[in-house]
């Protein structure tokens, strides 16, 4: 198993991708019920006198899994926006070149 690295850039990256996602709405991320259970969380887990901490380590493994989910959302729509065909297949083309393509196939395929 890789190390997890620190929980504090764990935690400033789950800030970040808090961020990108609540761009879109205008909205602060503090705003958000997500951003409110982290910090209810890490402040709930923070290191104490003991030696070995083993809800501490839980948690920031779960956090860094939560980290990595985030991270692999926003790279998939990113890449699905930019190679995602847009309109190649357009109905004029279709029919100019003989094809019988239904125009239902033409809007079929993954959208975010």
């Amino acid at each position: 198993m890789a190390a997890l690295g620190s929980p504090l850039r764990t935690w400033r990256g789950l800030l970040r991708e808090l961020r990108y996602l609540n761009a879109a709405t205008g909205r602060p991320y503090r705003d958000t019920a997500a951003y409110r259970y982290l910090v209810k969380a890490f402040r709930a887990h923070r290191v104490t006198s003991e030696k070995l901490c083993r809800a501490q380590h839980e948690l920031h493994f779960q956090a860094a899994t939560y980290l990595c989910l985030l991270r692999s959302i926003r790279e998939h729509v990113a890449l699905h926006q930019e190679f995602h065909g847009k309109g190649e297949l357009s109905g004029g083309v279709c029919w100019l070149s003989g094809s019988q393509v239904a125009p239902a196939a033409w809007r079929k395929g993954w959208e975010p």
